[in-house]
């Protein structure tokens, strides 16, 4: 999958679901900027699961000026969790729609190149599945 296809997907999802280490693409990549930008605009709903690491906390506040959001949006719609060593090998991973019928991809989480993994059904879905446990363990709210 490219990084085009991933576009037009993350555009018709209605939820859309990000773990990332570093918010590279919600921040400062110009593609997925403007589409998270309209898309907020159109109520699709992100949840997204984050370190709290110091690049991190920059970055979300890069994100709430860009988006124009408030620290209770911020608090809403994203999880920090611990750092961990691992951090520096993690992909970014975006689950769209992952109370119906979901799709997981994954792409390098500092990089601007093209080609996106699209993962099967059965591990979307259990992508799906692993993010709302995380979510409710630590938010204690369903999504």
């Amino acid at each position: 999958m490219t990084l085009t296809q991933l576009i037009k997907l993350e555009d018709n999802a209605k939820e859309v679901w990000v773990i990332s280490p570093s918010l590279h693409y919600d921040v400062a990549n110009k593609d997925f900027s403007e589409l998270v930008n309209v898309n907020l605009g159109q109520n699709t709903k992100y949840k997204y699961i984050v370190p709290a690491s110091s690049e991190i906390h920059k970055n979300l506040e890069l994100y709430k000026k860009m988006y124009d959001l408030t620290e209770d949006d911020i608090h809403l719609n994203f999880l920090l969790l611990s750092e961990s060593d691992l951090q520096p090998f993690m992909m970014e991973i975006g689950i769209y729609d992952g109370n119906s019928d979901c799709q997981a991809c994954a792409a390098p989480a500092l990089e601007e190149g093209s080609e996106v993994i699209k993962f099967d059904k059965a591990t979307s879905e259990q992508m799906a599945k692993d993010f709302k446990a995380i979510w409710k363990k630590y938010k204690r709210v369903n999504l």
